[in-house]
């Protein structure tokens, strides 16, 4: 008969804390789905204008009628909007991805490449924002015990995330 050790004893503890670990980020992952699904009309999503107050004026966010760099990238792909902002504080800049013809039917939400155009929407809406109001296009610091290793990818995967939609 074998005397159990005591790493064995700490390696089933971690495999159970691991397996509790799994079975909550699986708990919060369907309230999240769960609440999504509530609050948001199905199909919406893709066709809704996404808004922005930038800090300056009409002229000062499309000089010319030209929208800013991240936002012009995305071509006929948009239908754009700008109109001041409520209580003269800058501009609204409103976005929402271009309708195909007389079904009113938008392009889908997965682009060629398979990225969701929503969230390419979003990020662009938020990085023209940040270049008309700094001159850059401002990104998360990265934190210093943030290396290029396995442990670090996925932070670098929250932050690339976070920057569209804005929530983890």
């Amino acid at each position: 008969m074998k005397k159990p050790t005591a790493g064995g004893a700490v390696s089933t503890v971690a495999s159970m804390g691991t397996e509790a670990l799994d079975a909550a980020v699986s708990v919060v992952r369907r309230a999240g789905e769960a609440i999504r699904s509530r609050t948001s009309h199905a199909g919406e999503t893709e066709h809704r204008w996404h808004v922005m107050t930038v800090c300056a004026s009409a002229e000062e966010v499309a000089p010319g009628g030209k929208l800013p760099e991240p936002l012009a990238r995305l071509g006929d792909a948009i239908d754009t909007q700008l109109r001041p902002a409520p209580g003269e504080r800058g501009t609204e800049l409103a976005c929402r991805l271009h309708h195909k013809g007389d079904a009113g039917q938008p392009d889908t939400a997965e682009s060629a490449n398979g990225h969701d155009k929503v969230q390419e929407l979003r990020t662009a809406l938020r990085h023209a924002k940040a270049l008309v109001e700094t001159g850059e296009i401002l990104l998360p610091d990265r934190p210093s015990t943030n290396r290029p290793t396995v442990t670090g990818r996925p932070l670098d995967k929250l932050i690339e995330k976070a920057q569209g939609e804005g929530r983890l």
